[in-house]
């Protein structure tokens, strides 16, 4: 009786140990996968990847932000921020770079290839000159359609008298765009709302603006409660319907479930801009969200990192972990993972892969569970199945801090992730400055 006992009590520890491992995803060390390189670009200043993209000819392009005037950074006199986009061929050699904006602070965030092998870069501007014809005040959202030699064909700015900027933008079936990113609700006086309401609330909110072709505002609609909401992400649905991603530490007005702190902020908007429903995903701490994808059976994947391990958040390895959440359209969670170790792991990039899978990146500060740490933040690229399971990962960085911001797959299945990095020692060869943009290739 004594011997059978124990073998019960095996099999239930035995049975329990394997489902905490799928619960939590430890790391598979087998990868099949290296670091091609390591590469740094960027002057004296302060120079940041935010968006990487493929290109048709095989190659990608990189947006992100400059305040070099030296170095790789040939365009820009000046030490004030310009938008970066930065072109590399399909054998990872530089074509051309340029920079974008006015004597004062403009940053980019994302960039857009177009069908005419042209890109659309989106982000924030303070600037009235220049490449820049209009300000509202403070911060403003700033696109700009460029052709594939990246010559500006036009440019708008979106804002009013206060900080208004651009985070995430996505095609629409119309040709046109969705623009996303933070509005001060208070400093537009309602106006925001376009054709025009007057508040509920203040603060900040998410503000998506619907444009055309050529940049032209067709309606634009905030959402959100009393205090920050920051959307980070979008997606147009098949039904035309679109989805926004963020994070909001607000419990009223748009905000009817909080669950402590900040959460994941989820919206569903139709095609006009009209609320359909919103949730909140996460657990008493700090939970935040900064990428969305659809995935190829219908749903929506998301990656944020979260500091809760109650209510949502099934576990958590320590500090913060990077969180990965599947929903459905109509906003019910599917499923939910953990990644990191006991230290703090975020999660900010997120893109689909050829096999139905997803590369996401990320930074950590962990060491241990298979974690490997030079410094502070380390850059991280984690890939994982179409259900969540780790398939590899790896890590770069030196003893300063590394942070990745955006990743994608080329078409010959390699992997290109961007960032930016202040280290010069370790695997960070060489750097210009203050920081630089990074850029990782995994084969």
């Amino acid at each position: 009786m004594k011997h059978y006992t124990i073998l019960i009590l095996l099999l239930v520890f035995t049975a329990c140990s394997e489902a905490d491992i799928n619960l939590n995803d430890t790391l598979n060390p087998s990868t099949g996968r290296e670091i091609d390189f390591v590469k740094t670009f960027g002057g004296s200043g302060n120079d940041v990847a935010k968006s990487i993209i493929t290109t048709s000819d095989g190659g990608y392009a990189i947006l992100g932000y400059t305040s070099s005037t030296d170095g790789d950074i040939t365009t820009k006199t000046t030490d004030d921020s310009d938008f970066l986009l930065v072109k590399y061929d399909n054998q990872n050699e530089l074509q051309w770079s340029k920079t974008y904006g006015g004597s004062n602070d403009d940053r980019g965030n994302q960039v857009l290839a177009t069908n005419d092998n042209g890109f659309v870069v989106f982000g924030f501007s303070d600037s009235s000159d220049n490449d820049v014809t209009e300000n509202n005040g403070a911060s403003d959202f700033w696109v700009s359609k460029l052709n594939a030699s990246g010559t500006i064909q036009w440019q708008k700015s979106f804002g009013f008298s206060g900080r208004d900027y651009g985070t995430s933008l996505t095609p629409t079936s119309d040709g046109g765009f969705l623009i996303i990113g933070e509005l001060d609700v208070t400093a537009s006086g309602g106006e925001g709302n376009f054709p025009a309401a007057k508040p509920l609330h203040a603060g900040g909110d998410f503000w998506a603006i619907k444009i055309d072709a050529n940049g032209t505002r067709e309606w634009s609609k905030f959402y959100g409660g009393t205090f920050t909401d920051t959307p980070q992400g979008v997606v147009q649905l098949d039904d035309g319907n679109y989805i926004i991603t963020g994070f909001s530490d607000s419990s009223d007005v748009d905000i009817t479930n909080n669950k402590g702190t900040y959460d994941f902020w989820v919206i569903k908007i139709n095609s006009t801009g009209t609320l359909l429903w919103e949730k909140n995903f996460g657990g008493s701490e700090i939970d935040e969200s900064y990428g969305i994808k659809k995935t190829s059976d219908g749903n929506l994947i998301l990656v944020g990192d979260t500091r809760s391990s109650d209510k949502d958040v099934s576990n958590n390895n320590g500090g913060a972990d990077l969180w990965l959440i599947k929903i459905t359209p109509d906003g019910d969670l599917m499923w939910q993972k953990n990644f990191g170790g006991t230290n703090f792991d975020a999660g900010r990039g997120i893109k689909n892969t050829n096999d139905g899978g997803f590369i996401i990146c990320g930074s950590s500060r962990s060491s241990d569970r298979d974690f490997i740490n030079k410094g502070q933040n380390d850059a991280w690229i984690l890939k994982v199945s179409s259900t969540g399971s780790t398939e590899w990962q790896k890590f770069a960085g030196g003893t300063d801090i590394d942070i990745l911001h955006d990743v994608s797959e080329l078409n010959d299945g390699t992997v290109i992730a961007v960032g930016e990095t202040s280290s010069n020692d370790e695997d960070i060869e060489e750097n210009k400055g203050f920081s630089d943009v990074l850029i990782i290739k995994v084969k």
